[in-house]
C-alpha cells in the first residue's frame, strides 16, 4: 500500500516517539528544518507568509507551521506553492535541480525594489535585513494550551537578522513570541512581558524555559540535577518548586516548549 507524504511523516513521527534513538530524532528534525528553509525562500520571494498563503490558496497558519518545520505541505499544496513562486516543484520538494522555472525570470532591479521599504523617518531600509517573528495569542501562566494547527499569529515582530543569527545564534524559523501572565516569575519576568522563545532548544537544560504541563504553559527556571532529574523553580517564593523525573515525566505529561532568549516590557 502506498502512503501519502503526510501519512508517512505521521507514521514515522509516531515511530520515532516510541522507538527511535535520540540521534535519529535529531536527524528527522534537521531534515524538516532544511525543507523549512526552502519555504522561507519562497516567503522572501513573495513578500511575507500572508502573501504566500493568499497566492497559494492555503491558510496563513499552515505557512507558519511549514516555516517552523512542524509539518509538511500535502502534494496538492506543494504544487500550489511552486506555482505561486514560479519555482520547480522538484527543487521545492528535495532541494535538487534548478530553483526557478525560468532562469531569467528575476530582474535584479525588481528584486532589489521588492525588498526596500521606507521607515518612519523617510529613509530607505532593506527588509531582508530583518526577520519577522510571529506572536501567538498564548498567555504563559494561564490554562490556554499550546499552539494548535488552527492558530494564526496575532502579530508579527521584526528583529534585526544579524542580531538573531550572530548574537542569539538562533534559527529565525524556530522562534516565536508569547506573553507572560501571572506573577510566578516576578522580579525577573512580569505580567504582560513579551518573550522570544527558541523552540529548537527543547531539551532538558539549565536556564529559563517554557514548559507545558497538561494544558497549561508555564515559564520557570530549570536546573539539571544528577540521576536524570530537572529542578523547576519560580522566582516568586509563594510558588512551590518541584522536580521532574526525566525518565518518565517527559514521556507522559510534561513537554519542554523552548528556551527564553529575550524579553521586553512596557515601562
Amino acid at each position: 500500500m502506498l502512503l501519502t507524504l503526510k501519512m508517512f511523516y505521521y507514521v514515522y513521527g509516531r515511530f520515532k516517539l516510541l522507538f527511535c534513538e535520540k540521534d535519529k530524532m535529531k536527524n528527522f528534525y534537521d531534515d524538516n528544518m532544511i525543507f523549512a528553509q526552502r519555504i522561507y525562500e519562497i516567503v522572501e520571494l513573495l513578500g511575507n507568509p500572508n502573501i504566500v498563503a493568499k497566492k497559494a490558496g492555503v491558510t496563513a497558519s499552515s505557512v507558519f507551521r511549514w516555516l517552523r518545520g512542524e509539518s509538511d505541505p500535502s502534494r496538492t499544496n506543494l504544487i500550489r506553492l511552486a506555482d505561486a513562486a514560479n519555482v520547480n516543484i522538484a527543487w521545492l520538494a528535495t532541494g535538487e535541480g534548478q530553483k526557478f522555472k525560468d532562469k531569467e525570470q528575476l530582474d535584479t532591479k525588481d528584486t532589489t525594489d521588492r525588498h526596500l521599504a521606507v521607515n518612519e523617518a523617510g529613509k530607505l531600509v532593506n527588509i531582508k535585513d530583518f526577520v519577522f517573528i510571529p506572536e501567538y495569542d498564548m498567555k504563559i501562566g494561564e490554562n490556554y494550551g499550546y499552539m494548535t494547527n488552527d492558530d494564526d499569529p496575532v502579530l508579527t515582530l521584526a528583529f534585526r537578522r544579524e542580531w538573531v543569527t550572530d548574537y542569539l545564534h538562533a534559527n529565525p524559523l524556530a522562534l516565536s513570541v508569547m506573553t507572560v501572565r501571572g506573577d510566578s516569575m516576578a522580579d525577573i519576568l512580569l505580567d504582560g512581558d513579551k518573550l522570544l522563545i527558541n523552540h529548537a532548544k527543547n531539551k532538558p537544560a539549565t536556564g529559563l524555559y517554557v514548559l507545558k504541563i497538561g494544558d497549561e504553559l508555564i515559564v520557570k527556571r530549570t536546573q539539571l540535577l544528577p540521576d536524570n532529574k530537572l529542578s523547576v523553580k519560580s522566582q516568586n517564593q509563594a510558588y512551590d518548586p518541584f522536580i521532574i523525573d526525566l525518565k518518565s515525566d517527559l514521556e507522559n505529561k510534561i513537554e519542554i516548549i523552548g528556551r527564553i532568549e529575550w524579553f521586553c516590557r512596557q515601562i
